[in-house]
């Protein structure tokens, strides 16, 4: 069993139960916010056509107010670390139709969490520097060990 590292970093909650959307359409909203910064996070769902946003947008605006009232975090600095929406239950309708037949409509609910974050702490890390382009004649490109690459040459010394 591999052992977890937890960080220290403070987490805040917000929940929307029996939100009136499927679950499968509030997670295309939800795709674009995950890993965003809040304010960035608002601006897009500003933005998006959706009607899942408006939803998300108020849970969002909930999650932000508990991390301010109840742990003095500031709004700004935080980062949507988890985003999801489970299905809720499901409203069966009836819809009549025609000779005395009947259609099931299935009015969906789903519940949206989302789970801010505290921004990680910036650290020193520095992507490995770019290695300098050595001449062609010194190297041959990658491409030609392959087989398909070779023929290809052959191909070609062949045509000229």
């Amino acid at each position: 069993m591999a052992a977890q590292t937890q960080d220290d970093r403070m987490r805040v909650r917000a929940q929307a139960k029996w939100v009136r959307t499927s679950a499968r359409k509030a997670r295309l909203v939800l795709d674009h916010i995950r890993g965003r910064s809040v304010p960035e996070a608002r601006t897009i769902l500003a933005f998006t056509q959706r009607a899942a946003a408006t939803d998300i947008e108020k849970v969002l605006r909930s999650a932000v107010a508990n991390a301010e009232a109840n742990h003095g975090l500031d709004g700004d600095d935080l980062v949507v670390e988890v985003a999801f929406a489970d299905e809720g239950p499901t409203l069966k309708r009836w819809k009549p139709r025609a000779r005395g037949r009947v259609n099931r409509i299935n009015k969906r609910t789903c519940h949206v969490t989302l789970v801010l974050a505290e921004v990680p702490e910036q650290s020193t890390r520095r992507r490995p520097p770019k290695q300098a382009e050595t001449p062609a004649s010194a190297a041959p490109p990658a491409e030609e060990s392959t087989p398909k690459a070779t023929t290809r040459r052959r191909k070609k010394e062949a045509v000229a």
